[in-house]
C-alpha cells in the first residue's frame, strides 16, 4: 500500500503542507474562504520543528491500528490499509487521540471539538495523490510504496 513519507533532509519547515491540507479538507471551494475569520480549517499534517530539523507528521496508517482497536464506538476503521473516520459514529471521547503513537489524530475544530480528524490520504478530495504531497514545494513529502 502506498503511504506518505517525509524526507526530513529536504523539509524546509515552511508549513505549506499544513495550509494545503487544511484547505483541501475544509470543504471550501476557494482557499481564501477556508481561512476567513470564524472558519476552523484543521490540518491533518503537522510540521514538527527542532532547530534545523523539520519533519511533517501525519497518520502512518499503522498495520496494527491501535487507534481502531481503542475506538469505543467503531468510528475508526481500516479499509484497504487506510484508517478512516466515520464522523457520525464519533462521540468525541478522544481515546484514539490518546492511543495514537504518533499524535496524528487531532480534535476537529470545525464542529467545536465534538469529533476528531486525521489524515485519510485525501481519499475524498484529490485525484489519487494527497494534497500535501502534490503541493510540497521542495519534494520532501512523497506518496509511495516501500
Amino acid at each position: 500500500m502506498k503511504r506518505v513519507y517525509v524526507n526530513e533532509e529536504r523539509c524546509l519547515g515552511c508549513h505549506l503542507c499544513e495550509y494545503w491540507c487544511a484547505y483541501a479538507n475544509s470543504g471550501e471551494k476557494d482557499i481564501m474562504t477556508a481561512f476567513k475569520l470564524g472558519k476552523d480549517a484543521t490540518p491533518r499534517i503537522n510540521v514538527e520543528d527542532d532547530g534545523d530539523v523539520h519533519f511533517a507528521v501525519q497518520c502512518r496508517h499503522c498495520d496494527d491500528t491501535p487507534c481502531v482497536k481503542a475506538c469505543i464506538t467503531g468510528a475508526l476503521s481500516c479499509n484497504d490499509g487506510v484508517v478512516e473516520i466515520n464522523r457520525d459514529k464519533c462521540v468525541g471521547c478522544y481515546t484514539c487521540v490518546l492511543t495514537c503513537p504518533y499524535g496524528c489524530i487531532v480534535i476537529d475544530k470545525k464542529n467545536g471539538g465534538k469529533t476528531v480528524t486525521k489524515c485519510e490520504l485525501c481519499t475524498d478530495n484529490s485525484n489519487g495523490e494527497p494534497v500535501c504531497v502534490r503541493e510540497c514545494i521542495n519534494g520532501a513529502i512523497v506518496f509511495e510504496e516501500r
